[in-house]
């Protein structure tokens, strides 16, 4: 019962909310472009953090008088979900914490809060306990909406960061006219093994290559999965028009895959890099004597 009659008071409160942010924009949005929160950001012109408050205080208002007060989801937010995002973001490429940042926008309320209890002639008034009280609850949302997007924007970013960093660390090598080679370091994952085949059936259509080397010399151990990756990655090469061979089977490796039960027989293997450059070079009838090497 408690909580209805608390929903009673606060949906006329939030209705004043709503009013007394279209009328007090210009005022609010005077005093939050000084706050930390947008002043480091829109450093161009102070003009320009001026109009992106407003564009705050106007999304607020919307969700003011549609009394949502506490609701993430509320459309009024969806003008400035994706500024607010990015201006989280620039605040933790500053290196900020999460928690700086939500105190950041904390510190948006009391100006706002003071604004709003300057309306009322008597401080003691109960309206301007509940309509400071629905303010206050509404800037809490505003809050939860910066740090949802702000961990969004991180996700993304680390995505893309993860992405390159798969690219950087698959290199596909051009060793010889009609012969390509990635140099595989480390653990070959699901992931991984799909950038390594993007990239090497990017490079064998470039280069025109007849024979891919897949060199697994730097790969600490081969299980049922990764042999499983490598024959996926062969059959797609052959598909292409390449022959591809593994090299760099040492002989732990070569236990390890006896005894697994692993059948790479339909796969062309070497012991080292340089055996099967010069398996593919005497096939390309080539001496192996000036090959170079350039990163594609």
């Amino acid at each position: 019962m408690y909580v209805l009659e608390q929903d009673t008071i606060r949906e006329p409160a939030a209705k004043q909310v709503g009013a007394f942010l279209e009328r007090s924009r210009e005022q609010i949005a005077q005093r939050w472009a000084d706050a930390a929160l947008f002043r480091t950001v829109f450093t161009l012109s102070r003009d320009e953090a001026v109009d992106a408050c407003k564009a705050v205080v106007d999304a607020l208002a919307l969700v003011a008088g549609s009394g949502r007060l506490e609701d993430l989801t509320a459309p009024g937010f969806d003008a400035v979900r994706d500024q607010l995002g990015r201006t989280a973001a620039s605040r933790a490429r500053a290196g900020l914490s999460p928690a700086q940042i939500a105190d950041e926008v904390a510190a948006l309320r009391p100006p706002a809060v003071s604004l709003l209890r300057a309306e009322f002639a008597d401080p003691c008034d109960p309206r301007a306990h509940e309509s400071a009280l629905a303010l206050t609850v509404l800037m809490g949302t505003l809050r939860l909406v910066v740090m949802e997007r702000a961990l969004s924007a991180g996700e993304e970013l680390i995505e893309r960061q993860r992405r390159q960093l798969l690219d950087v660390a698959t290199p596909v090598i051009a060793l010889w006219e009609g012969v390509v080679a990635v140099p595989l370091i480390g653990t070959l994952d699901s992931a991984r093994s799909q950038v390594v085949m993007e990239s090497l059936l990017e490079a064998i259509v470039d280069q025109r290559a007849r024979y891919a080397i897949l060199d697994i010399t730097g790969v600490p151990t081969v299980d049922s999965l990764v042999a499983q990756h490598l024959m996926k990655t062969v059959a797609a090469a052959r598909l292409m028009g390449a022959e591809c061979v593994v090299s760099g089977i040492r002989p732990a490796i070569a236990q390890t895959i006896v005894h697994l039960g692993i059948d790479l027989g339909t796969v062309l293997t070497r012991s080292s890099l340089a055996d099967a450059l010069a398996h593919t070079l005497s096939r390309l009838e080539k001496s192996p004597h000036t090959a170079g090497a350039s990163v594609l």
